[in-house]
């Protein structure tokens, strides 16, 4: 009976702070954001802005799919390797040398690309 008691309340006092978590939230006011027409050069800065983040996004995902191979090849490298590793330092430079590659075939993957601002 005494567990059935501090669970009810324990239960109410849950809802009791989330009602006033709720009601706190739905308090606040979120500013309202007046869209202004963009000038023609403003409009065209932005289209030359969103086309270029395409081409830096195909960028990036071409770059990423060309090293995917890469990174594959050198996992199965490794995994040969330590397997047919008998000591500890022979493991360690395996792990390191793919390291190494995997490295390597990252270091030709650009940033993500930043989106463009609306002005």
């Amino acid at each position: 009976m005494l567990k059935r008691t501090i669970a009810v309340v324990t239960t109410a006092g849950l809802f009791a702070l989330a009602g006033v978590t709720g009601a706190q939230a739905a308090e606040s006011t979120t500013p309202v954001v007046k869209k202004v027409a963009l000038t023609p050069e403003q409009k065209a800065a932005f289209e030359a802005a969103k086309a270029a983040h395409k081409a830096a996004h195909v960028a990036r995902q071409s770059a990423v799919a060309s090293a995917k191979p890469a990174i594959a090849s050198a996992r199965a490298t490794f995994q040969a390797a330590r397997s047919g590793a008998t000591t500890p330092e022979a493991k360690k430079a395996a792990r390191d040398a793919f390291k190494a590659a995997v490295a390597t075939a990252r270091a030709g993957i650009p940033a993500k690309p930043v989106k463009p601002a609306r002005p």
